[in-house]
């Protein structure tokens, strides 16, 4: 839920580019979770307003609690939360979990977040890259549009496609969803 709350961030950011990575390291065990965009960006001041669950910058609700709940997880697990962004220029939201804690929140249903991510924003490009420890699975709207060839990516045959993509790729890398 963490990864499909910052994306919705950054598509209201007017994002036309969002990358997602996650980095699994077994051997430091460490697990990083990193949202990049290419959106409108954020000043300093609102930077530290992202971290208090009591500012938002949506008109439909008075709290905003997806960064702060996601720093909360984060620092349960002795890791945290770090925000970088420049106005104009985008954000990137990296977060770091020790691996093996037991209070860090498994990694859940990855192959519907991607799926939904990617059907919900057609006009949003989106590169997700999970790597755990030397093996890598990288997944690109971009590349599959290319393969598609007018097919529209929010059909529901193709959104199932991708959903079992996603989970069949992240289970020969041995991911722990």
């Amino acid at each position: 839920m963490h990864i499909l709350d910052i994306i919705g961030n950054s598509v209201r950011a007017k994002a036309s580019l969002i990358e997602v990575s996650i980095v699994e390291n077994s051997s430091e065990d460490t697990m990083v979770l990193r949202v990049k965009d290419d959106g409108c960006g954020m000043d300093e001041e609102t930077i530290q307003n992202a971290l208090d669950p009591f500012f938002t910058s949506r008109k439909t609700r008075k709290v905003g609690l997806g960064i702060p709940l996601l720093q909360q997880n984060a620092q349960l697990t002795e890791g945290d939360v770090v925000i970088e962004s420049e106005p104009g220029k985008g954000t990137q939201i990296t977060a770091t979990f020790s691996r093996s804690h037991i209070d860090r929140p498994p990694l859940g249903d990855l192959g519907g977040a991607i799926s939904l991510m990617i059907s919900g924003n057609p006009q949003v490009e989106f590169i997700y890259r999970h790597l755990l420890d030397d093996e890598e699975f990288i997944f690109d709207s971009k590349e599959i549009k290319q393969v598609l060839d007018g097919v529209e990516i929010t059909e529901p045959g193709v959104v199932k496609f991708l959903k079992q993509m996603v989970e069949e790729n992240l289970q020969e890398l041995g991911v722990e969803l």
